[in-house]
């Protein structure tokens, strides 16, 4: 008799209306992973600023017909991979638990605790880790499971072939359908952090850097390319060359773009906003041109297929966090949860 796999697929979820725009971004900056300052001062500091940035943000949502993509995305991928699994002959139910707007990790957990799984894959769509993304919905899920089976986490996959395959596929067509025009840079635009995060030891930055440098590898006709960073708010440095710079740099050079969201494998407000729209308009004004955006992954079906092996391949441990394939984060990066497990091999 084969056994029952339950996979939970996590992101950060995002409003499903412009109603719920004010409460989406409360839950975001009261998230201590975001607001590293006591309760006592971040909620208070979340209210304020979700007020503040309540009417901008919707602004941005309303450009997207009011309320964001990423939870149809998700459950899109989720059916696909469901299906996958299926194919290559597991029981298998994905789920679906976002951070911070519905379906959120207390009611998931209910949902996958009557499904009663006897194994379960814990899988975020953040290919690259973060204590602010994949750390942040692993704590969050293990305060609110309290079902049975026998549980491991993919931590991370930035280097899995299918997620590479999958993005060099997106970047190649784009550069296809606008004519493979040879005055071009490749940005990878990844969302940025603040540096104090990574100097406090979080792979990130590290992990963008080997998806960039792979995805590269599998393009030898587009040797320009620059890895940089996008969305900062606040006055803390950020991570950086910032993506805008980058495009200007490009402009004053008489170069265009191709730029694409290394670290968002569904589109929603950072690329359909920021990127088509933001970033398109910047790129117009410092003749940066021309400006060519490759698509988010999606349900390619690549990506699809990586996804469903890093699943079998987690299936074999004994539990806990460890990263698809041969991928280990670099010493130095404390916060990687292989190396917190004092696994690391």
């Amino acid at each position: 008799m084969s056994k029952k796999i339950a996979v939970v697929l996590f992101n950060l979820g995002g409003p499903d209306s412009l109603q719920a725009v004010r409460p989406f971004l409360f839950n975001l900056f009261k998230d201590p992973a975001i607001f590293q300052v006591p309760a006592l001062i971040r909620y208070p500091l979340a209210a304020l600023v979700s007020s503040r940035r309540e009417k901008s943000a919707q602004a941005n949502y309303a450009i997207m017909g009011g309320a964001s993509p990423l939870l149809p995305e998700t459950e899109a991928q989720g059916r696909a991979l469901e299906a996958e699994l299926k194919a290559r002959g597991h029981e298998a139910r994905v789920f679906i638990a976002m951070r911070y707007w519905k379906p959120f990790a207390d009611q998931t957990a209910k949902e996958v605790a009557a499904y009663a799984p006897d194994e379960i894959v814990l899988l975020p769509l953040y290919p690259q880790y973060s204590t602010t993304t994949t750390g942040s919905s692993l704590k969050d899920w293990a305060a609110n499971y309290k079902g049975p089976g026998r549980s491991r986490t993919v931590c991370c996959y930035p280097t899995a072939e299918g997620l590479i395959a999958a993005h060099a596929g997106k970047i190649a067509q784009a550069w296809a359908k606008a004519g493979e025009p040879s005055n071009v840079r490749l940005l990878f635009s990844a969302h940025g952090l603040p540096q104090q995060v990574v100097d406090g030891g979080d792979p990130y930055q590290a992990q963008i850097e080997a998806t960039a440098a792979a995805v590269a590898a599998h393009l030898p006709r587009l040797t320009d390319w620059k890895v940089c960073y996008q969305s900062r708010v606040g006055p803390l440095k950020w991570l950086g060359p910032s993506t805008d710079e980058e495009i200007r740099r490009a402009g004053a050079e008489g170069k265009g773009v191709i730029l694409t969201p290394i670290a968002f494998v569904s589109e929603h407000i950072e690329t359909l906003v920021e990127l088509d729209h933001e970033y398109a308009e910047l790129a117009k004004t410092v003749g940066c041109a021309p400006y060519l955006r490759a698509p988010a992954l999606g349900g390619d079906a690549d990506f699809i297929s990586g996804l469903a092996k890093a699943v079998e391949h987690a299936l074999p441990r004994a539990g806990g966090c460890a990263p698809d394939g041969a991928w280990l984060c670099p010493a130095g990066h404390g916060k990687c949860p292989k190396r917190l497990e004092g696994t690391a091999a």
